[in-house]
Parts: C-alpha cells; structure tokens; sequence
C-alpha cells in the first residue's frame, strides 16, 4: 500500500520498523539490566528503581505460581495507579498468563460480568474496593484474591499515617483465599524462570463494549503491544531514554494508559509519576514537584488543567511533549495549554483493539488541528464505504479501516464479533471519518451512538437497560450531550407510564448501584414519546439535534 502521507513524518520519525520478538516481561527485564538504579516510579514520595521494581515483580510472579497461577490463567487487576500496577502486571506476563485490567469504577454488576466472562480464578484488587469484590465473590470462579494497600506503597512516616487515617487493610484469611499484600509476598521465590512465552500469546484482555453494550475481552498479543509501544516511541522521537519524567495519570486499566504510560515508560527506561486519579490539586502539586516532561491525557484533562487558577502560580515548563486522545481535542484548548506550558500538544487516535496508538499528528512538523492525524510507522489506513467495504476517494466519508502490527488478535471466545470487524488483516472500527490528499483525517462521527464521558466510553445500550428496568419507565434513549467541563455528558430522553411521576433525583439514584457513576445521566427530559423511523427505530441523530 502508498503510505503517501509519510511525506509529513517528522525528520526522525522512521518510515519503517522492526519488532523484536520480545515478551512484556522481557523489556522490563532489559530496563532493569540497562538502566538499574534509574527510578522506574515514584510515588508520592516513594521511589522504585528499575532494579528495585524488576526483584518486586519476580517476587509477585513467584508467589502467584506457588498458588498455581500459570501459562493461560487469567488474573485480574483491580488497582488504581500505583506502583503495585506495574508490579502484578508484569509478574502476571511472566507466568505466562493473562492480565485482566479491571476498572475500578465498575459496580457488581459490571465487575460481576467481566470476571464471570474472561473466567479469572485470581483478582489483585486495591483493599478500599475489596467489599465491592467481596458482594459478587461467590458468583463469579475467583479463588485467590490479593489486597493491596495505597500504603504499601507509601514512605515513612506517610505508610503509618495513610494506615492511622484509613481503616480499609484487608487481613489474610487462607480458608477463603485471602492474602494481604504483604503476607502474600513472603517467602516466595523470585528467582523462578519466566514461561516460553511467543509474541503471538495472548498478554492481556482489555475490555471494551464497542457500541454493542455488554463489554468484550479484546485479546492483545505481547507483539500487539511490544509493537505498539515501539511504535509509539518512534513518534515520539524527542524524548530521551532515562531522562524523560512521564506524567501517568491515565488509568493503567486502559489501553491508553497501559501504552502510553506504563510500557513506554519501561521501553525508554524512564520513570512513571504515578496519580491513582486525576485531581486538579494533586496533579499541579505534582507537576511542580517532579517536573515530569511527556504527558499523555484526554481533552478534558488539559481544558482543565488550562482554566485551573492556581497552575498559573506554578512552573510548567518541563512539559514539553503532549498527546490527546479519546475524544476530539478543541483548538482554543489546544493552543491555550501549549502557550501556558511551552510544549507540544497533538491529537491522536486509537481503540482498545489497536494497542491502541494508531495515527497522530506530528509532533514538531506539519499538523492539522481538528485532525486525527496520519498513521504511525507500519500502520496502514483507508475510508471505506461500511456496506461494500471498497475503498473511497479523499475527502469522502466511509468508514476508517486500520491495518498494522498492533491489531488484536480478536475478541475473547466471541468469533461472530471479531468477524465482523476483522478481516484479511483489516479492522473496521465503525467510527466515520474522511482523509485529505495529504493523508491526514478527521473523524465526522463516532462509532454509532458512542459517548466519550472525559475519556471513558459510556455506552447508551447499557444505560437505557438500566433505566427500563424502572417500572415507572416505559422508554428511555440516551445519547451525548456536549459540555463546557467534559468532553460528552449522559443524556437520558424518558417515556414515562401514564399517570406515574419520577424526578431526576430520583432516576440518579435509581441508577447509583447499578452503574459506574461516570455512566449515570447527568442530565434528564422527560418527553411524551421518542421520535422513530418508520420500522420503529429511535432515531438519535433527532434527538441530538435538539
């Protein structure tokens, strides 16, 4: 295929690659070997070194085989952003087994659902979400579950004081397959092999609902993803190996994250500024205190940090390479976070299914904002028309196809599903969009219905689900509303039953136990009926324009 738009590659951006058949595990363990006392992460205060954090995972993955965990297991992630993340991942790989990030937001239902489907016998989970675990525990196959603690992590005297403030620790219970951390760890054999693992084996499910409701585990192979992150680097050409400080404050649980924050981090030997949450405060008190230098985030993010009073009072200036992604980057916010931090911001675009980096604007040449940007190294693109999938002319709406290293295998134990959107090497991602002459493209809409709730997919499927479930409720459609604050905020369109009365409040709380709370409506209109097609459909794109 004419990869014509790799004319616009930065200078030293490479218009090909070569991927080393290496596992996950085995690019920490070059980190370690190459940069050992470097600082791998730090944490409020608490520093790993790469020597330090290689010896915890060895640890980790030797206590997880003495419980039976092996090549093929699933175990799952229920963790924040902290430095036992990138301990349990990468111990997880070694075993050969697969890592299930889980978001910690999910309620029982949803968490209920995941476990139940990728069929994880072992669940690493934060202790101030194990009640939440615990209440759907027995209906699910978990046999082992490990507690972490945010002060397991923390320094002295902050580990003791976290401890004093937070009554949350989790004591060991082997009857029930219970371990702390701690207890966990001790006396297990860090010097246990790694698994033969080949780079087309499995290395993670990360989930994703496309626009179908009920999520799906997409399979990422450890090429898919070695790939994606050297891709990545390569885009990234400026940043220098184990000097760059990386802001990482996107969820390890996303692909976004994973990519972009933890492995890139490992690949170039640089260290991770861990925030389990995006909090203003934190975020500017940290960014003033460890100088991190690349960041990576959704538009919400950087709207925010943009309009935050007190960062102006702040030094910004060791930002100096940005990336957005997730929903659609505006320009004022765009041009408004480069002016206050001197650095590069650019918008890109990926999936779950693509690792997920797969086009962005050059960093330092030529860029157009409101753009996507172009494909990365070994990564081919096209607009299709969705019903005969042959290829359109520039500037003609269709359907984008991708086409590289980074595409996942498929969905777990789904064939249909991966049919559908996989085939002869290209994966039809259901998002419009149009490509100039130059290569560069825009998406027009996102996948059927989607909303991108500050960087998280909600989707409406799930939500009107839930709401129907109501007796009072006869019909419910939910779509994206746009929002100053946010990116896409929930919507909900209600048909009540006749004569029956409900508030707003009261729909809110109806949904607090059965959604994560970035998926409840925000907002709430009660209508006396939906507009629909002519077969009955409900039609969105009506109730949008409203």
């Amino acid at each position: 295929m004419d990869r014509f738009w790799q004319q616009h590659y930065d200078e030293k951006v490479p218009k090909s690659l070569e991927f080393p058949d290496l596992s996950l595990y085995q690019l920490l363990q070059r980190a370690a070997e190459r940069n050992p006392g470097g600082a791998a992460t730090y944490f409020f205060g608490a520093r790993l070194s790469y020597r330090q954090l290689r010896s915890a995972v060895d640890r980790f993955a030797g206590a997880l085989s003495r419980q039976g965990v092996s090549r093929g297991d699933r175990v799952a992630l229920m963790l924040p952003n902290i430095p036992g993340y990138p301990i349990a991942h990468f111990a997880t790989l070694k075993l050969g087994a697969f890592v299930v990030p889980t978001n910690p937001l999910y309620v029982e239902r949803e968490l209920q659902h995941q476990l139940n489907d990728c069929g994880a016998e072992s669940v690493v989970v934060l202790d101030q979400l194990y009640p939440k675990l615990e209440k759907v525990r027995h209906q699910t196959s978990v046999r082992r579950v490990v507690a972490m603690s945010v002060g397991d992590f923390l320094p002295w005297p902050l580990s003791v004081l976290y401890r004093f403030k937070n009554k949350a620790s989790v004591r060991s219970d082997l009857r029930a397959g219970l371990f702390s951390y701690r207890d966990f760890i001790k006396g297990a054999d860090p010097a246990l092999p790694e698994a033969p693992v080949k780079p087309d084996d499995t290395a993670t499910l990360l989930y994703t609902g496309g626009t179908t409701g009920l999520s799906k585990g997409a399979e990422l192979t450890h090429r898919n993803l070695v790939a994606n992150v050297r891709q990545t680097r390569a885009w990234l050409w400026s940043m220098e190996d184990e000097k760059d400080v990386l802001l990482c404050v996107l969820p390890f649980f996303h692909s976004y994250g994973l990519t972009t924050g933890m492995h890139l981090a490992v690949l170039s030997r640089c260290t991770m500024v861990l925030l389990p949450r995006f909090e203003l405060p934190d975020v500017a008190r940290q960014i003033q205190k460890t100088r991190p230098s690349v960041f990576c985030g959704v538009p919400s993010m950087y709207n925010a940090l943009s309009r935050y009073p007190k960062l102006s009072q702040r030094d910004l200036s060791s930002i100096r390479l940005c990336v957005s992604g997730g929903a659609a980057l505006p320009e004022d916010v765009q041009s408004r976070f480069e002016e206050m931090t001197g650095g590069k911001l650019v918008e890109g675009y990926g999936l779950t299914e693509t690792s997920p980096v797969a086009l962005v604007n050059p960093t330092h040449g030529h860029r157009k904002p409101g753009t996507i940007g172009i494909p990365v190294p070994e990564t081919d693109a096209r607009i299709v028309d969705p019903e005969t999938r042959s290829a359109l002319s520039f500037n003609e709406v269709g359907e984008l196809a991708l086409r590289g290293p980074q595409i996942m295998k498929g969905y777990w134990r789904q064939p249909e599903e991966t049919a559908r959107v996989l085939s002869e090497g290209w994966l039809y991602t259901g998002d419009l969009a149009c490509m100039d002459e130059e290569g560069f493209v825009k998406i027009v809409d996102r996948k059927k219905d989607l909303i991108i709730s500050a960087g998280m997919n909600v989707y409406p499927r799930e939500v009107e689900e839930v709401l129907q479930l109501h007796p009072a409720i006869v019909e419910a459609a939910v779509v994206g509303s746009h929002s100053q604050l946010r990116d896409e905020i929930v919507k909900a369109y209600i048909v009540l039953e006749e004569g029956r009365g409900l508030s707003k409040s009261e729909i809110i709380e109806f949904c607090r136990d059965k959604l994560a709370k970035y998926k409840i409506p925000r907002q709430v209109e009660f209508v006396q009926e939906l507009p629909k097609s002519a077969i009955g459909k409900v039609l969105k794109r009506v109730l949008k324009e409203q």
